[in-house]
């Protein structure tokens, strides 16, 4: 995901700078920062949430693997943290194949699916 840049460059961003920039609502920042343990924005004194261009990043990360990959939460944590490695290359991979590749592999995925079945019986 390309990097937001703002209009005026500064060290730190308030949420209402941020929500516009990233083009997300307040409540879905503070949320997900309950969710993703990569996104902890400072707070002031005054007790407001600070972002840095590091936290505006992650949060283009994690809104391109909602939005755009359609990760579920858990899903874009674990690829966050790096335990879904292998699902970031697969995903990567899959807009590589072409059409006849990509029969043969969901005909793959079928057989592996009716055996697994048969398996659990």
């Amino acid at each position: 995901m390309p990097k937001v840049q703002p209009k005026v460059k500064k060290l730190y961003y308030s949420i209402g700078e941020v929500s516009e920039l990233t083009q997300l609502k307040s409540y879905v920042l503070r949320y997900w920062e309950t969710e993703f343990s990569q996104l902890k924005p400072t707070k002031n004194r005054a007790g407001n949430r600070t972002y840095r261009q590091k936290d505006i990043d992650v949060i283009l990360n994690i809104k391109d693997l909602l939005y755009n990959n359609k990760y579920t939460i858990e899903g874009a944590r674990s690829v966050l943290n790096g335990k879904n490695k292998q699902l970031g290359k697969m995903s990567s991979i899959k807009t590589d194949l072409n059409d006849k590749q990509k029969i043969i592999l969901d005909k793959i995925k079928e057989d592996l699916k009716l055996i697994l079945s048969i398996i659990n019986k």
